[in-house]
């Protein structure tokens, strides 16, 4: 049987971490920074764990990364 594939977007945008919780960047910082207020700005730094729909998605899309 041969391996299942791993979605090449999902690998480069998602990271399953030990627990099983699905990180990503956090959404609306690629342009249009001087719209957004300096509270967004702030709040949108790093990193943010899917909810669990989403979660159950992206993981479809990574087979060996669970």
């Amino acid at each position: 049987m041969p391996k299942m594939k791993t979605k090449s977007s999902a690998k480069k945008r998602f990271k399953v971490t030990a627990t099983g919780k699905v990180v990503s960047a956090q959404a609306g910082k690629r342009h249009g920074m001087i719209k957004r207020t300096k509270k967004f700005i702030r709040d949108a730094r790093g990193t943010t764990t899917l909810s669990a729909p989403d979660a159950k998605i992206v993981k479809g899309y990574m087979p060996y990364d669970r």
